[in-house]
């Protein structure tokens, strides 16, 4: 990142951080401080699904949080792991997905899509990292794709963050842990008439518990305007990232039960990468109808070695995964409420457009960070325009039902550096939307949903020819897999205090088909079908207590396979999360977070499973007048189960030709402690 842009950062932060925004008071000693828990929304005549639903800022900022990639866990059985450094994109499991890096769950950040398409490092790459958590003011969530707006990668899920616009308070923090965590940031806003300013600098560095050094650096900004003019507003956000890590990715067992390594340990010591990250959005609010635009530059680097010495016993199998892109996009979105048959008819519809300029997607062999072969190296242009129109007819007081299509076309031109793996191509998709629910009481809502989406593939998959390290001829693959989803649910809400769901799921994929980015080819995989049920609550037992959990069970099978081969490798069965918030009027809270993994199949057979995992977090603060104390203990229990596993071949030196199939896999982090002190103002 240019460092003269994070000083002209620092200085407008300063700026909005000083003295006049010693006017917000609302925390000052002896003030009764009210949390007030999005999880407690009520929507019931509002939600879409049972499945659907908003948290807010306390939810979040009361929970101890490790990685900022845990954010996604405020989804109702979401869950985020770490096979790499925390400099890299975490890996995501929900609903019996074993989502990669993002592959069929989009987030977005103020309707700004963030997962990336035609990734060096695999499709739909979701990294979270440039945010910085204390901005996040709300977090939408809705599962399954029966949205009209869901499009690219939202299958099984899509989360939508929302950002402040302006700050209660201004806060300067400083945070120490344990394995060299360090961490200060500066954010405040001010007001300006009927504007408002708002800025944030984070930096954070970390070595981690690895004998390998993390060395993670990480610097972040964050600049938001915003104009209100009459009933509209105008908000305009600059948000700059750059990390730098050393990475231990990981682990075959069989070194860590032979005592070549620790279960700390690492096999290869020249991996990690970076990111940069510069984005510039601008939003207008017109009331019924609202306008998106964003242009991002990004630059990638990710080294990696997962097989050691298999292909290669001399050099090695570690290589460099590059990603060059610059994207832009416009959206647009609208409403309008009519009559049918005296009977409220609300409209929506919307269209959005986006450009992937990518100058360079590579995968490179390497030996010590330094490139010695190109294995594929392209330059692709992608492009897409999706278009959806949804009306929705309240029949009775009790009975509404939604039908929605959404249309979603796709180009795209490859220029391999082997020309028979170039090519253009495009293709185009219609997703149907259909809805009903019904309000049995004032305080019971059913659903019943089902609608079609989508994926796209790393469109260098389509227009592939030859394998390009080994040279064997390659099917191509679709650019866009459809997939097919319904659920039943049942919403309880007894009152502003308590909230219940239930819901039963189906959801099928077409095809599982990818592009490998770590093999520069193709792997293809059947269609594949889920599966599950899924139950979630929350009750404020008193004025100072509040419990959330989920509960999640899935049977994910590929279709068109025989039983004893039909798993799908690292699609988890179930899952568990439990949280326990407490805020007292004298200025003193708590928290406490339980996450369970249930077992997994890691191969087809379902011969090798991986052991579930159970992690504890807890937290605490006390806040007396502007001054905050917080001290965060992750895994409290020091839980040595794995954070995520794997089953494939790899070779250590002086094992056999071909390499021994084993369990690899990164262990949690140990116990950690952080303790932090916050000045606001």
């Amino acid at each position: 990142m240019n460092k003269s842009i994070i000083r002209l950062a620092a200085g407008a932060v300063a700026l909005v951080s000083l003295p006049p925004a010693l006017a917000h008071e609302d925390h000052a000693p002896g003030l009764e401080e009210i949390v007030v828990y999005g999880r407690a929304e009520q929507m019931i005549g509002v939600a879409q699904s049972a499945s659907e639903g908003v948290v807010g800022f306390d939810d979040i900022q009361l929970a101890p949080l490790l990685r900022v990639g845990e954010l996604v866990e405020a989804v109702p059985g979401m869950v985020a792991t770490q096979h790499s450094g925390t400099g890299k994109a975490n890996q995501y499991f929900l609903r019996g997905f074993n989502l990669d890096h993002g592959t069929d769950f989009s987030a977005h950040a103020e309707g700004v899509p963030l997962n990336l398409r035609t990734h060096g490092h695999g499709q739909g790459y979701l990294d979270l990292n440039f945010m910085i958590p204390e901005l996040v003011a709300t977090t939408r969530y809705q599962k399954g794709p029966y949205d009209a707006q869901a499009g690219d990668f939202s299958s099984a899920g899509r989360v939508d963050f929302r950002f402040y616009d302006r700050l209660d308070e201004s806060r300067a923090e400083l945070a120490v842990g344990k394995f060299g965590y360090y961490r200060s940031l500066l954010a405040g806003s001010a007001d300006l008439g009927e504007s408002a300013l708002l800025g944030a600098i984070d930096v954070t560095r970390y070595d981690g518990p690895w004998n390998l050094e993390e060395n993670l650096r990480q610097d972040k900004l964050h600049l938001s305007y915003l104009n209100t003019v009459g009933s509209a507003e105008a908000k305009f956000t600059l948000q700059g990232y750059r990390s730098r890590w050393d990475a231990t990715d990981q682990i075959p067992l069989r070194a860590v039960r032979a005592g070549l390594i620790d279960e700390f340990g690492f096999i290869h010591p020249n991996l990690g990468g970076e990111t940069e990250r510069l984005a510039v959005t601008g939003a207008a609010n017109f009331g019924s109808w609202q306008l998106n635009a964003y242009a991002m530059a990004y630059d990638f680097t990710l080294f990696s070695n997962f097989t050691y010495l298999l292909d290669d016993p001399v050099q090695g199998d570690a290589f460099e995964q590059r990603d060059d892109r610059r994207v832009y996009g416009v959206r647009a979105l609208g409403d309008t409420t009519r009559t049918l048959a005296n009977r409220p008819l609300m409209l929506r519809w919307g269209a959005d457009a986006r450009l992937d300029d990518i100058r360079e997607v590579g995968l490179y062999r390497t030996t010590a960070r330094q490139r010695f072969d190109t294995v594929r190296q392209d330059a692709v242009t992608e492009r897409s325009v999706g278009a959806f129109a949804e009306a929705e007819w309240a029949l009775t007081e009790r009975l509404r039902a939604a039908a929605g299509l959404r249309v979603d076309y796709f180009d795209w031109d490859v220029d391999a550096r082997q020309a028979v793996n170039s090519g253009s191509g495009d293709d185009r998709l219609l997703s149907p939307k259909l809805r009903l629910a019904y309000r049995f009481t004032d305080g019971i809502e059913g659903y019943l949903n089902y609608g079609r989406g989508m994926h796209s593939n790393d469109v260098r998959g389509t227009t592939i020819s030859i394998d390009p390290a080994s040279g064997d001829p390659v099917d191509p693959v679709d650019a866009l897999v459809a997939s097919e989803g319904a659920e039943v649910g049942l919403r309880f809400e007894r009152d502003k205090r308590f909230n219940a769901t239930l819901v039963a799921f189906w959801l099928t994929l077409d095809s599982e088909l990818v592009f490998v980015g770590d093999a520069g080819g193709t792997e293809p995989n059947d269609g594949s079908e889920r599966l599950g049920v899924e139950a979630t609550a929350f009750w404020q037992i008193n004025d100072w207590l509040a419990i959330n959990a989920a509960y999640t069970y899935t049977d994910a099978e590929f279709r068109n396979m025989p039983s004893d081969v039909n798993h799908i490798p690292g699609a988890i069965d179930s899952n568990i999360s439990v949280g326990l918030n407490a805020a007292w009027n004298n200025g003193l809270s708590a928290s406490l977070r339980l996450r369970h993994l249930g077992e997994a199949a890691l191969t087809e057979d379902d011969s090798v499973r991986a052991d579930s995992s159970t992690v504890v977090n807890v937290g605490t603060a006390y806040r007396r007048g502007r001054v905050e104390w917080r001290l965060d203990v992750f895994n409290a229990l020091d839980s040595d189960d794995y954070d995520i596993a794997y089953f494939y071949a790899s070779r250590l030196p002086g094992e056999a030709t071909g390499g021994v199939e084993d369990v690899h896999f990164h262990p949690l982090e140990p116990r950690n402690v952080r303790a932090s002190v916050t000045w606001h103002w």
